[in-house]
């Protein structure tokens, strides 16, 4: 399959999943609805890898790098997605999602040291600024309702979202480690999620959580869909384009999803974002596409300056 159709797959199925994510809220506690969602999506990837003749096992040593990114990408990160949706509108948790652009290169500077770019800097500011308009109104009536002795769960369900966009910056910078183990990108996707649903199943358990199996069809419906397309295709395409076109082309996956997103909620959710909240929105999306484009420009840049003359005439 093309790398563009991988592309156009991946933007359209997740940015539907955050408004299928609202169809598994209410009758089941987040986190067991994570525990079905991977739980069938592994079960999926195991089934498919045996049919090609896979040997399932892998050596502890790949399973420790699969276990931590499992922990980071489908455990902690969708847990608190799930929670957040409770509180907040889909299209927003998807735009806050869209910040990965810049946690990635903090992650990368406190880990590895590595330099953060002037222009990255000035796209976090502009993003920052997008976020405040897009939360402003929000915010402050939550911390107007705790001041007159409310619960504020609107601050809650955003700082979840936040604590799911770290998490997840963690677990991709995890995939590199996980694929110097293993190049079979099915394999290790359905490892990944099975530590990561056993991980959420303790934690289901032991915070004694019910395990209950709703009876509304749009549930199962949503589960179907986040399962097999939201994590077995979507999870299949990311990963490819990243062995293929490299991570800084595919993370425009990343601008794209929170447009479409903002659609569906305003067409199901009836979300009516206020003037402030669309200029928000531009904003911070806008600054995710600059900080895309300087550092795809200045990845060009070096790649042009290091290839020796005759190599360039080729």
């Amino acid at each position: 399959m093309s790398s563009p159709l991988l592309f156009i797959i991946a933007c359209l199925i997740w940015g539907s999943t955050f408004w299928a994510i609202t169809l598994q809220l209410g009758d089941v506690a987040p986190a067991v609805s994570v525990v079905y969602r991977f739980g069938l999506a592994s079960a999926t990837l195991f089934a498919w890898c045996a049919v090609r003749g896979d040997t399932l096992r892998l050596p502890w040593r790949a399973q420790q790098w699969m276990l931590l990114q499992g922990l980071a990408s489908f455990a902690l990160s969708y847990v608190c997605t799930y929670s957040s949706e409770q509180y907040l509108v889909s299209a927003l948790v998807s735009v806050l999602f869209a910040l990965m652009v810049f946690w990635t290169p903090l992650l990368n500077r406190i880990a590895f040291g590595t330099p953060i770019t002037w222009s990255t800097c000035c796209a976090a500011f502009v993003a920052i600024c997008g976020i405040v308009l897009l939360f402003y109104q929000s915010i402050g009536a939550a911390l107007h309702d705790i001041l007159g002795g409310g619960n504020g769960h609107f601050l809650l369900g955003f700082m979840l979202a936040l604590v799911a966009t770290v998490s997840s910056t963690v677990g991709n910078a995890l995939v590199m480690k996980v694929r110097e183990q293993s190049g079979n990108v099915m394999l290790t996707m359905a490892w990944t999620m099975l530590w990561g649903t056993l991980m959420v199943a303790v934690w289901a358990i032991a915070t004694g959580q019910s395990w209950q199996l709703p009876a509304r069809p749009s549930y199962w419906m949503g589960l179907l869909y986040l399962a097999i397309f939201g994590s077995v295709i979507a999870f299949s395409a990311y990963f490819t384009l990243i062995a293929r076109i490299g991570t800084q082309k595919t993370v425009y996956i990343g601008v794209v999803t929170p447009v479409i997103s903002v659609l569906l909620s305003v067409q199901f959710e009836h979300y009516r974002p206020a003037a402030i909240e669309w200029v928000g929105m531009v904003l911070c999306l806008s600054s995710v596409a600059w900080a895309l484009t300087s550092g795809a420009r200045k990845t060009a840049a070096v790649a042009s300056i290091s290839t020796p003359p005759s190599a360039k005439a080729t």
